[in-house]
């Protein structure tokens, strides 16, 4: 199961329902994959053909939906 929390500019932002209970989020677009920690600060945690460019800009709108991934993180994870 991966539920999305957003797509924003031709990108999906999603979770993997499996994974290690970090903070963090999962994006896919047209140049590839990465994923991003969101504690203790935002960072790039693995990337798969995701350009500089396009990266930068992905990492400006999860800083700016922060608080929006948190929350969808903690009701579909919960707060443990």
């Amino acid at each position: 199961m991966s539920p999305t929390v957003f797509k924003a500019k031709g990108y999906r932002f999603y979770f993997l329902s499996n994974e290690e209970r970090r903070i963090h989020v999962h994006v896919t677009g047209g140049s590839g994959e990465a994923k991003f920690w969101l504690e203790p600060v935002i960072s790039l945690a693995v990337n798969y053909g995701v350009n500089k460019r396009d990266l930068h800009k992905v990492q400006v709108i999860i800083e700016e939906r922060r608080d929006e991934i948190l929350e969808a993180w903690h009701a579909h994870f919960g707060k443990s």
